[in-house]
């Protein structure tokens, strides 16, 4: 593996005049946007502002959408969504294995790929499992392990912490920012938590109106507690920029629609 240097001097995924239109409305306005190999990035914005649009977009899914401007991501991307979408009628470790259907790079066996993923997120002895005898974190989990399985050079992941208890929540977070360490996937975690965004990612864009408003490093050290006053400062920036003041407040009119669940977020926040 290149050293992480390296790495994030290569764009893992770059936009230029980025388009998106449903019908007569412009959802994304002529983004250009890099983001490097191996980068943690989190995007926040009101419900509507386009992020799942931008995430499908890159995930080359937005088939319904028309639009222009130039895109490039790598070849193994991976998804993550809110729903696990796992096959109620596929035990767990079939789940994982869905539309895998070659030996990796060392020749190592799908089913022991997908057995070394599932035992990565804590669920070693599930693999018989059906999704319907999964707690919903475990669902979760067993998504994290279908995407990694897949070996990723792009893990996008749209809320998918959202319809989690905050307990189990927090140890996604862990989870999820062990995963990238241990494989250094480039990630773009779509999320209304500012929390979230700030606790987890090396940088934070935020979507406004279908374009991107902010473009904040948060240059703190691993791992990061929601109690850390430096992280809290950079919270404030964040919740500002969505319009919502640090007491949950709308910081103007205009911001009113949408700012209620940015002001809200937390680690048990809703998405």
């Amino acid at each position: 593996m290149a050293p992480i240097a390296e790495q994030l001097t290569r764009p893992a995924v770059r936009l230029a005049a980025l388009t998106r239109s449903f019908g007569s409305r412009t959802v994304l306005d002529a983004i250009d946007l890099e983001i490097p190999a191996g980068q943690f990035v989190a995007l926040l914005g009101h419900s509507g502002s386009g992020k799942s649009t931008l995430l499908r977009a890159i995930a080359g899914i937005d088939h319904d959408t028309a639009g222009s401007g130039g895109l490039s991501a790598p070849e193994r991307v991976s998804v993550v969504f809110q729903d696990s979408r796992l096959l109620p009628w596929s035990r767990v470790l079939e789940n994982v294995l869905l539309g895998v259907g070659k030996r990796d790079a060392d020749g190592r066996p799908p089913a022991e790929r997908g057995r070394a993923a599932l035992a990565e997120v804590g669920l070693a002895g599930r693999e018989r499992a059906w999704p319907g005898e999964l707690s919903g974190g475990e669902q979760q989990r067993a998504a994290l392990a279908r995407a990694l399985v897949r070996e990723p050079e792009l893990l996008l992941a749209d809320e998918p912490f959202g319809a989690l208890d905050a307990l189990t929540r927090i140890r996604m977070h862990a989870l999820l920012r062990e995963l990238w360490q241990r494989h250094r996937p480039s990630v773009l975690l779509v999320t209304h938590d500012v929390d979230e965004a700030a606790a987890l990612a090396d940088r934070v864009l935020v979507l406004e109106r279908g374009r991107i408003s902010v473009d904040l490093e948060i240059d703190l050290p691993h791992p990061r507690s929601y109690r850390d006053p430096l992280l809290g400062e950079y919270r404030e920036r964040l919740l500002a920029a969505l319009g919502v003041r640090p007491d949950g407040a709308p910081a103007t009119g205009a911001a009113r629609d949408g700012a209620a669940s940015a002001g809200s977020a937390g680690p048990g926040g809703e998405s």
